[in-house]
């Protein structure tokens, strides 16, 4: 069963969390973050994007940078800009997008979980982006960016949580820059806490990375380092759980995650749209729409989008070979265009649904890549079933929105 506790927040003083927080660190780069924290001193994105304060051209992953991020995170405290909470609290945070709405439970969640597997993944995490995640929670010795959790829907949870926004006011409610709607209430009362800490403990068997793999795996790793470095260790100390909020399953909405390819692997394109046609269907279409079905793709090659239906045994019914994201790299990316590794092949890149198919021909128009594919999003059900068989899904296969914002919670171990 899932282990989750309350804890002191580090987060912002009321009446300043617009000026604070400010998305992942992980959806721009270093330029984008620059122009974002443009004249917003308590903007987040010096604590997450710290060489933003730094000359331009330093390596972001150097201990300059950490340190930086340290002495920014630590001067948003004794300014006051941010406050810690005097006693252990939970809290739940809403966000609305285009009328959707999600209401998750911001909680500490136990290491321990995550390396028995009550905590379940879908991912591989990548050893460079662990050590990024690792050297920048030891410098600050705290979680400042959430792990985005879910799990099936409890009606019990429900209600309580219902319950306590219908009856309590908000520390927050905010409207970000791209129009999405953040609420945020603190649970301080002890019955409510003790009530959600016990349902979670006797009736949630599982919880599930959504979002945020690299961050926990590095957490959980800072913790078993500290552990192994504490003679008097107890299991009870911060060390052992890290900033999460969590989702219940059936409010949450899974985007597409595209890709986009540089060349064609030494093909023309009437020789690639020929080898694409033995595993797809493939039809011109002047329709820029989405792929309406499971094993149904859009492609963008030469000004021009086609339909890509995957013919009958290209594919198999597992849980990972059934994925849309499978089968176009089992039957293109990698037969085709020369793709083994779509982790670390330089020659592809990935386009987050939330940017939009008119990206996809910007970036194809502008002859920085050669061809697109636009795919159908996974769900939910195929992310839990797949976590469930102990298998993962190939990189970069779920997008999720809204991005939770850094800078609501902080957690100091």
């Amino acid at each position: 069963m899932s282990t989750i506790k309350p804890f002191r927040a580090v987060r912002p003083k009321a009446g300043t969390a617009e000026e604070i927080v400010s998305l992942p660190y992980d959806v721009m780069n270093s330029a984008e973050a620059g122009v974002m924290a443009k004249g917003k001193p308590n903007s987040f994105l010096h604590v997450s994007r710290a060489e933003i304060d730094l000359p331009i051209g330093v390596d972001e992953h150097s201990q300059e940078v950490y340190d930086k991020a340290r002495e920014n995170f630590y001067h948003l405290i004794r300014s006051g800009a941010l406050v810690q909470d005097d006693k252990p609290y939970l809290y739940i945070y809403a966000q609305v997008m285009n009328g959707r709405k999600q209401v998750g439970l911001v909680a500490s969640s136990s290491t321990e979980d995550y390396f028995n597997d009550v905590i379940k993944k879908h991912e591989f995490t990548r050893p460079e982006k662990e050590k990024d995640r690792i050297n920048h929670m030891q410098t600050l010795q705290a979680h400042v960016g959430p792990i985005f959790l879910t799990y099936r829907a409890h009606s019990g949870v429900d209600q309580i949580i219902g319950n306590y926004i219908t009856f309590n006011a908000p520390a927050y409610d905010i409207t970000t820059e791209d129009g999405i709607q953040h609420t945020v209430w603190v649970v301080n009362d002890e019955a409510t806490i003790e009530q959600l800490v016990h349902l979670f403990a006797s009736e949630i068997p599982y919880t599930y990375i959504a979002d945020g793999h690299h961050r926990a795996a590095s957490a959980a790793k800072v913790g078993l380092k500290i552990k192994e470095q504490n003679e008097k260790h107890t299991g009870e100390e911060e060390y052992n759980f890290f900033l999460s909020v969590l989702f219940p399953d059936n409010q949450l909405a899974i985007m597409d995650y595209n890709r986009v390819v540089k060349d064609l692997n030494g093909l023309s394109k009437d020789e690639f749209l020929a080898k694409v046609s033995a595993a797809f269907d493939l039809h011109p279409t002047s329709d820029i729409g989405y792929p309406t079905k499971l094993h149904e793709f859009k492609m963008y090659i030469d000004r021009q989008w086609y339909t890509l239906t995957a013919k009958e045994g290209t594919y198999t019914n597992d849980p990972i070979g059934i994925l849309d994201v499978t089968i176009l790299q089992n039957n293109l990316l990698s037969p085709l265009l020369g793709i083994a590794d779509p982790r670390t092949d330089k020659r592809i890149d990935f386009v987050g649904g939330i940017r939009g198919l008119k990206e996809l021909e910007r970036r194809v128009d502008s002859g920085e890549m050669a061809v697109a594919f636009a795919l159908y999003p996974v769900s939910l059900e195929q992310l839990m079933d797949i976590a469930d068989s102990g298998n993962v899904m190939p990189p970069k296969s779920t997008w999720f929105e809204p991005k939770l914002r850094d800078g609501f919670f902080s957690h100091l171990f």
